[in-house]
């Protein structure tokens, strides 16, 4: 999918994925990731009122508009795709979100008190060089909430399984502990989140399902059928154990990170 295509799959999937969810768990995300699990995580980084808030990755932001009117913080969401952005400016209303269109990295300075980085780690190839850029934005003791899809790097064979295979970077586990180390951030908090993902993605390709007729009529059926073979590949993964998600809080810990 072009990134500044996500306009037509936002208003293609909205109501499959609004059937997906239980009730009060969607907030117009994009991921696996339920309203509570997103609301643990900003709970355990310490949003609150005045707290500046980064998002990156923040798509149409429904976790961070969901953040900024549940705990009042300061909400800077960044994205790629100007798409996205134009559905989270429109979306965010009167709330104090502000957003920007740009390519990670590079990281807008900060400082900040709080990265936000929700399921989209996979997707850097270069993860040491983005947690170096994460670390130097974040005042001392500030917090880097995240989710990790965790496991070794797929083969060549999953890889030709997979679409968009060039968006999906697995790291394993200790590799990230010790990078994150590296650059100066420590771990407080970490929860497995794989069993709660792998029954949203299924609940997820349920509804796709079940929505075809109309998804496909927006989409075309190509873009749905590699819809449903990736969250297929997601749910089999992680019923497996090939591929763990981790939810994760890690605190700057040193005034300065160590030089590349």
């Amino acid at each position: 999918m072009n990134q500044d295509e996500r306009a037509p799959f936002v208003r293609a999937l909205r109501r499959a994925r609004v059937s997906a969810y239980a009730p009060g768990e969607y907030v117009e995300q994009e991921s696996f990731m339920r309203a509570s699990e997103i609301r643990l995580l900003a709970d355990r980084a310490g949003i609150a009122p005045g707290v500046s808030v980064l998002d990156l990755c923040c798509g149409v932001a429904g976790p961070g508009r969901f953040i900024t009117q549940e705990l009042g913080c300061t909400y800077l969401g960044v994205d790629a795709s100007s798409s996205a952005i134009d559905i989270a400016r429109e979306s965010a209303g009167d709330l104090p979100c502000r957003f920007e269109v740009s390519r990670i990295p590079p990281i807008p300075p900060g400082p900040f008190d709080v990265v936000l980085l929700l399921e989209t780690m996979l997707a850097f190839p270069d993860k040491e060089t983005l947690l170096r850029e994460i670390s130097r934005a974040l005042e001392t003791g500030g917090r880097f909430a995240f989710t990790l899809e965790e496991g070794v790097p797929l083969t060549e064979a999953e890889r030709e399984s997979m679409p968009d295979a060039d968006t999906v970077w697995l790291t394993p586990l200790q590799e990230m502990l010790t990078c994150l180390e590296r650059v100066g951030l420590g771990v407080r908090w970490q929860e497995d989140c794989s069993r709660s993902h792998r029954a949203m993605v299924d609940s997820l390709i349920d509804a796709f399902t079940a929505h075809a007729t109309e998804i496909a009529a927006q989409i075309g059926r190509e873009a749905l059928d590699e819809l449903l073979a990736a969250h297929q590949l997601w749910s089999n993964w992680l019923r497996d154990g090939r591929i763990r998600k981790i939810a994760f809080v890690a605190e700057k810990t040193a005034a300065r990170t160590t030089a590349a």
